[in-house]
């Protein structure tokens, strides 16, 4: 795994009411600190990404649907620099991936249906200053290939 990701398997708890899942708690070994908890969604077959934050760490966690999350470690002096890694995450594999600063990220909606994610990101999104690089989805910097894999 690149350096500096880490994983929370979830527990989903259901009863007669519905279920429940925690996803972040300031107990967790992965909690760094919280700055604000936001939720986006992706239609199916849409990748959004690349985009990575030189300050803050993102726990991302897809609470609808399916997303194929892809990391790619670009930065300068990491021990897994050069290194991708793919998380297949969402209802069907409740993950909590934590990205930390400075590497690339982004996710393809997997599932028939949109997905939900929801993100904990370490820091406060500033309008006026945004802590946010971005390259297209297809960047040959990175070289990723986004379509179906066949094993």
């Amino acid at each position: 795994m690149i350096d500096g990701v880490m994983t929370k398997r979830l527990k989903v708890i259901p009863d007669e009411r519905g279920r429940l899942m925690e996803c972040l708690r300031c107990d967790d070994e992965l909690f760094e600190k919280f700055g604000q908890l936001y939720m986006t969604t992706t239609l199916p077959g849409v990748v959004k990404g690349w985009h990575l934050h030189h300050g803050q760490a993102d726990n991302v966690v897809c609470v609808k649907g399916m997303v194929k999350l892809v990391l790619h470690d670009g930065r300068d002096g990491s021990p897994t620099r050069g290194q991708t890694d793919e998380f297949f995450m969402g209802e069907h594999n409740p993950l909590l991936v934590k990205i930390p600063a400075g590497v690339w990220h982004g996710w393809k909606c997997v599932s028939p249906e949109e997905a939900y994610i929801v993100n904990a990101p370490t820091e406060l999104y500033r309008y006026d200053a945004p802590d946010q690089e971005e390259r297209p989805h297809d960047d040959a910097v990175i070289g990723y290939d986004w379509g179906v894999k066949l094993r």
